[in-house]
């Protein structure tokens, strides 16, 4: 997830999404314009009589919205801490934590398979959080009353109960939440960690769809939060199969192979480009200048350039010359993560500085689609020496 980076801790860089600097004044508004009733509801769970009115005054009640606000995510914050730390304790890396819309999300380099480790992984963060309220409590109950600290003692004790709240929310069983993730683990004790995952993901689904149901007539905030769950479900269940089929398979067993691959010299005219992606139904060609690898040019880059000018550029005017390339001997999986991350839709493959080959979105695609109606990678290696079907 990108972000904003605002900082780093324990070697964990700590970035902030868009969607947290809209949803941070909008909680801190909610809180200060429901005071008074957060104030019953504290003295109610935990018997202490704390005055609503002075906490209504003035601006006291959107200091103290903002103040609580800003505790609850730092909160948050810790709780993905615990998950992270934990995680790097069992010799996992740790991309960054990032605050957004619904909280936040610890990224791995890797997500753990041994189902222990994932486990206890898992429920670390619930249990820094209900660490959290106990501690707050314990503050809670030692401010005095009445007296000028009614506005701390009130932060302390909404805290104190939102993190057990929040401990007890993320503990259901709506995979990606710690619950669903802490039943993956369970359930890969039997079985392989892509089934396990395909399980509890499906459980994930059901979970969303309920809480989606309860949104519509309880709060719209839980719609979004069901939509983000139901989404995550499906897209770690898909990368946790496509992981799985992808194991021991290598760029150089699904690429297209260099004598296959249609490429594009640099100095070749934009028009002439635009015709032979035409002609040859292709959206993008590596760039080639006396045999070696210069750059990649895509049907956006070639539509760049104005309809009167393109019989005078050249390809090598508008090409992206920084290519992010690959070697055939890495996983697949590797590939399509670096697709991802690149925001690319294909990769030169070179090996000592030559290519030798391209691999593309629909190359994996259409290999998973042949390891899953085979049931096994032999498929890989029995298929003709033709090249997979792809769309560059």
């Amino acid at each position: 997830m990108r972000g904003i980076r605002i900082g780093s801790a324990f070697g964990i860089p700590i970035k902030l999404d868009i969607t947290f600097l809209l949803i941070l004044p909008l909680f801190a508004w909610l809180i200060g314009n429901d005071i008074a009733q957060l104030t019953g509801i504290v003295n109610d769970v935990f018997g202490s009589a704390i005055v609503a009115d002075p906490l209504t005054t003035g601006s006291t009640q959107w200091i103290l919205g903002a103040a609580t606000a800003i505790g609850l995510f730092i909160c948050v914050l810790l709780h993905e801490f615990g998950h992270s730390l934990v995680a790097m304790y069992y010799g996992y890396t740790i991309d960054s934590i990032t605050l957004w819309l619904f909280g936040g999300v610890a990224s791995f380099t890797e997500m753990p398979e041994r189902w222990q480790e994932s486990l206890i992984i898992a429920v670390a963060g619930p249990i820094v959080s209900v660490g959290i309220g106990v501690i707050a409590y314990i503050g809670f109950i030692t401010v005095p009353l009445p007296g000028s600290l009614e506005p701390a003692k009130f932060v302390i004790g909404y805290l104190a109960l939102t993190n057990v709240l929040l401990a007890v929310f993320n503990m259901l069983p709506g995979f990606p939440l710690d619950g669903g993730r802490v039943l993956r683990a369970l359930l890969a004790r039997t079985r392989s960690h892509a089934r396990a995952t395909q399980i509890a993901a499906e459980v994930g689904k059901v979970f969303a769809f309920l809480l989606g149901i309860v949104g519509l007539f309880a709060n719209l905030f839980l719609v979004a939060l069901a939509f983000f769950i139901y989404i995550g479900a499906s897209s770690e269940a898909q990368q946790t199969v496509m992981k799985a089929a992808f194991d021991g398979v290598t760029v150089g067993d699904i690429m297209t192979e260099r004598s296959d691959l249609d490429v594009v010299e640099q100095n070749v005219s934009v028009a002439t480009l635009l015709e032979r992606m035409f002609t040859e139904r292709h959206t993008g060609y590596p760039v080639v200048d006396n045999g070696g690898l210069v750059g990649v040019v895509t049907l956006d880059d070639a539509r760049s350039v104005e309809e009167v000018e393109r019989e005078a550029y050249r390809v090598s005017d508008v090409m992206t010359p920084d290519v992010t390339t690959i070697n055939p001997d890495a996983d697949a999986m590797d590939a399509m993560q670096r697709m991802q991350e690149n925001d690319i839709g294909r990769l030169p493959v070179i090996e000592n500085t030559e290519l030798v080959g391209l691999i593309s979105r629909s190359d994996l695609m259409t290999a998973l689609n042949i390891i899953k109606s085979r049931g096994s990678q032999t498929a890989l290696t029995e298929r003709s020496s033709t090249s997979l079907p792809n769309a560059r």
